[in-house]
């Protein structure tokens, strides 16, 4: 049995537009979502690598009114 790479070599470049354009036609709504996704997460990894996600987790101090009496 041929990998895949080798079987998409063996097919002519007309057999390799009608299987991209099946996928298109399959997965054609699908596609604008999932690289909205992609784009949006790795989006966030830069932000973890920078760090800049950390001001959002930490809790504001209270402006003196904390519940003690008095």
């Amino acid at each position: 049995m041929l990998p895949i790479a080798a079987t998409l070599a063996l097919l002519s470049h007309w057999q390799l537009l009608i299987v991209l354009l099946v996928i298109l036609l399959l997965f054609g709504n699908r596609i604008p979502a999932m690289a909205r996704a992609l784009g949006s997460g790795i989006v966030e990894f830069k932000k973890g690598l920078r760090g800049e996600g950390d001001e959002e987790k930490k809790i504001p101090p209270s402006s003196g009114a904390s519940g003690t009496g008095s």
